[in-house]
């Protein structure tokens, strides 16, 4: 426990040795947000077990490890030869790559239509802070949340989106993060901040990825602000090494009728914690919120969502579903907060877990507040194993044991798969996910 308390002295450290640094590059009021957001990491120090929010992660191993940031030298001597393998072939025209939390432009490509803006925070912060100001770091809050006030305090670059009025995207954007291990350990602190203008309606696909050899620790922040009757479908794709921690926060804001869909899947990683949350802020907003955990090993997974409805009639609809092999271990912890007024609202939630071993884990605490007393809400939480119904009846069939199990364990994930409405989107994600699930289960794929 000490350990875990006196880490934080490291950052402060790291920080004042940054402090020159800060004030050489952004304005004023960005200069002024990092430093209370350092001050408030100061207050807090890293979350433990005693927090009910961290219950069940621990983030001790990761907190007593003294990452520093990657500088240029280490980025210049990156392997870059298997990039072009690395993001889909359908979002090849339109990307933004970031190495370990900086901007790549010479491995970026494609631009928005006129009166959009796609490109590195660093730069807009050098050349126009005032487009900046009123959304950057103002909706993601530092108060109880450790991480995001250290991502806060140390990002050094990121993406900005900006979707104009009226603008609607044929094809994703696509933000690629790259962290880059190497001997020691390194920490990167990806930014991005999305505005959709009223009536834009775009696909956004941010991904995470690891390179290299070596433990390294991604803290990430997404703003997302939503004007009236914008349309934004949300990708999350996290697939790491299996030393890396990963621990990303994503913060959206929904104006009048807008809507939301949001897809995390989450392949890799040694400790991942993912915080979503989305504030329904006005009448008529709605969002989908979609999730498919597969672990194994010691693996460890951790999806906290929150979905705040704050005025009438809103709608929410949630489905995570969770693959467990090996030792690994899973939390969901999904809260619906209806607020006092927010009448209509129509909430659900689902979370089902699939348990390949005995050894494997999940604590699923789907959670409903709710203040108001003119609504519709539900949650549920299933954890269970393959059906023996199932695997009885495809054996009968002339498929062997190992066979079978494949094509439950993928026909359980496939579910969430077919949900995604971009077909090149669902084809690449299901690529991945089948490759990552015959890795594991070699029955997969056969007949």
């Amino acid at each position: 426990m000490t350990g875990i308390l006196d880490r934080k002295d490291h950052y402060v450290e790291a920080f004042s040795q940054l402090e020159s640094a800060v004030a050489e590059n952004g304005p004023t009021w960005m200069q002024e947000i990092r430093h209370s957001a350092i001050s408030r990491f100061t207050e807090l120090g890293f979350p433990t077990t005693r927090d009910e929010a961290w219950r069940f992660t621990n983030v001790g191993p990761m907190a007593t490890i003294p990452f520093r940031s990657a500088t240029a030298d280490r980025l210049n001597g990156g392997r870059f030869d298997t990039l072009e393998d690395v993001p889909f072939p359908a979002l090849t025209a339109c990307r933004l790559v970031f190495v370990n939390g900086r901007y790549a432009p010479e491995l970026s490509r494609g631009q928005l239509p006129a009166g959009g803006t796609l490109g590195s925070l660093a730069a807009l912060l050098q050349t126009q802070p005032d487009r900046l100001e009123p959304y950057l770091a103002r909706q993601a809050p530092l108060e109880r949340q450790a991480f995001t006030a250290l991502n806060t305090a140390f990002f050094s670059d990121g993406a900005f989106v900006h979707l104009p009025q009226d603008v609607v995207l044929d094809h994703p954007i696509h933000l690629l993060f790259v962290s880059m291990g190497s001997g020691e350990p390194t920490v990167s602190y990806p930014r991005v901040l999305i505005i959709a203008e009223p009536n834009a309606k775009a696909s956004i696909v941010e991904s995470y990825v690891g390179l290299g050899e070596g433990v390294t620790l991604t803290n990430a922040v997404t703003e997302v602000v939503l004007g009236e009757n914008a349309r934004l479908d949300h990708y999350k794709l996290q697939r790491e090494s299996r030393t890396a921690f990963h621990v990303a926060t994503q913060q959206i804001h929904q104006h009048r009728n807008s809507a939301l869909r949001s897809w995390s899947i989450s392949l890799g990683g040694a400790l991942v914690r993912n915080n979503l949350n989305v504030v329904l802020a006005a009448e008529g907003t709605e969002c989908n919120l979609d999730g498919l955990y597969l672990v194994t090993g010691t693996q460890h997974v951790d999806n906290h969502t929150l979905v705040d409805h704050t005025r009438p009639h809103g709608s929410s609809r949630e489905f995570y579903k969770g693959i467990l092999d090996g030792k690994s271990r899973a939390v969901f912890n999904g809260t619906i907060v209806v607020r006092q007024g927010a009448q209509k609202t129509d909430a659900r939630q689902t979370n089902r877990n699939l348990l390949l071993s005995d050894e494997g884990r999940v604590h699923t605490k789907p959670e409903l507040q709710i203040f108001a007393n003119d609504v519709k809400c539900k949650h549920g939480a299933t954890i269970g194993k393959l059906s023996a119904d199932a695997l009885f009846y495809l054996r009968s069939r002339g498929i062997d044991l190992e066979a079978a199990r494949g094509l439950l364990i993928h026909a359980f994930a496939s579910e969430m798969i077919e949900r995604i409405p971009v077909q090149s989107l669902k084809d690449g994600i299901a690529a991945l996910v089948s490759a990552e699930l015959l890795a594991r289960q070699p029955g997969i794929g056969r007949s």
